[in-house]
């Protein structure tokens, strides 16, 4: 299968990657063909090809359909390349298109941020003063599966705007009494906005007091149509004016334009290590960027973009909030989103905590996978996956598409140990 090594300009050979030429570094990715001084960003180009073993590997023993990976330190891009194929007989590029699910909550999460630091709200504001139907929160107490009757009882407290940033809301992912309200957990190709949805969502029961557990759920989607309502403008107008046009991200769409679309990946499915690696059915999944009414902006879930679109949204976050020239949110900012907002709260099992859109490493949660406390993460259901470590100037971004995938933790928890131990000095070069 043809791959393709995209890696970093020879001219970069300083220590250390100036801001400004950022930009210009990620412009001319495409231009080069070959590894090269990689070791001036401080990895070793033979331990960077054992993470090329590995994906190989994984890709022949029908694993992995494919994947296109995307490492940068200090502003240089050291491991940039394609595997296996993107559909049937079409190999794989670094410029193709993924669904990247729940990596639209940082995005999303960011131009929330921007409305922030213009004084349009502040993070206690219960969000019934901006979508009425949140006003009086109910908790659950009881549901039948068999006729979806319930009880629930008032909550002591409204659902604040920090509350759905946090995921402590009590607001879930498929639970059967949102999926009865048509309530979408990835998307839908039905002709639906997100104010149909959101506003309806305000009037189902949460499943806990507001913020006293981490309930992963449709947050976002509810932050996206709060972007709408404050904005005035619809999400996706919202975001390529805010985000994607700034920071020069050229492939990132909720729906792809026509020109665009052969770019899409293949989504595949492997639900466990017994099932064969198929192409997925799924009536929605696999075709909702491209099909469908595109009406439904999902902010939690529904955009689709290329790994370096994406490498230059976590380049913004570790330069402090600037990049391409732009300045998307300011430095005190970005600390604040990276920062524990959860208090003793944890992230499902993993010790770590969470901030304003991301997950943050504690002490604890480095103790079996390599990384600084503080860095912080966040991945897509459909198998797409980036870290970022401010300590060790440190981006990385791991992409393919497969969902469900029984070997997501693993694949990615293994991809995160051999960047790591590629990368042979510390940020003190």
């Amino acid at each position: 299968m043809k791959k393709i090594l995209v890696i970093l300009f020879a001219s970069i050979l300083a220590v250390g990657c100036d801001k400004s030429n950022q930009a210009e570094t990620y412009d001319n990715l495409q231009s080069f063909t070959h590894l090269e001084k990689v070791t001036n960003a401080g990895f070793s180009v033979e331990r960077l090809a054992v993470l090329d073993s590995f994906i190989n590997a994984k890709i022949e023993d029908g694993t992995l359909p494919h994947m296109v990976t995307f490492i940068a330190r200090k502003g240089q891009v050291v491991h940039h390349k394609s595997f296996g194929e993107m559909a049937p007989e079409k190999s794989m590029t670094n410029d193709a298109i993924f669904r990247i699910a729940s990596q639209t909550k940082a995005i999303v999460t960011v131009g929330l941020m921007k409305l922030y630091e213009r004084g349009y709200f502040l993070l206690d504001d219960p969000v019934s003063k901006y979508i009425p139907s949140f006003a009086n929160p109910e908790i659950l107490l009881e549901y039948s599966e068999k006729d979806s009757s319930n009880t629930s009882e008032p909550a002591k407290g409204e659902i604040t705007i920090q509350h759905l940033l946090t995921h402590t809301a009590g607001i879930p992912y498929g639970h059967p009494l949102y999926l009865q309200q048509n309530v979408p957990m990835l998307n839908t190709l039905e002709n639906v906005t997100l104010a149909d949805v959101i506003r309806g969502v305000g009037d189902l029961p949460i499943m806990h007091e507001p913020g006293e557990q981490f309930t992963y759920g449709i947050n976002t989607d509810i932050l996206g149509y709060l972007i709408e309502v404050l904005s005035g403008q619809p999400l996706d107008d919202y975001l390529l004016e805010e985000i994607f046009v700034p920071l020069g991200m050229q492939d990132t769409y909720f729906y792809l334009p026509e020109d665009k679309k052969e770019r899409l990946v293949t989504l595949y499915t492997k639900p466990s290590a017994d099932s064969a690696l198929k192409i997925s059915e799924h009536p929605s999944n696999s075709v909702y960027p491209i099909e469908g009414a595109k009406t439904y902006f999902s902010g939690g879930a529904g955009l689709v973009g290329t790994i370096q679109d994406y490498g230059r949204f976590c380049q913004m976050l570790i330069n402090g909030g600037e990049f391409n020239g732009s300045r998307i949110l300011a430095p005190k900012t970005i600390e604040m989103m990276t920062r524990n907002q959860i208090g003793d709260l944890e992230v499902w099992d993993r010790k770590n905590k969470f901030g304003l859109g991301f997950e943050i490493m504690t002490e604890a949660g480095v103790q079996e996978l390599p990384g600084s406390v503080s860095a912080f993460k966040w991945g897509g259901a459909y198998a797409t996956d980036y870290f970022i470590d401010p300590q060790e100037d440190l981006i990385f971004l791991f992409y393919t598409n497969i969902h469900p995938f029984h070997y997501y933790d693993e694949l990615f928890s293994r991809c995160r140990i051999l960047t790591y131990a590629a990368m042979v000095s510390q940020n003190n070069f």
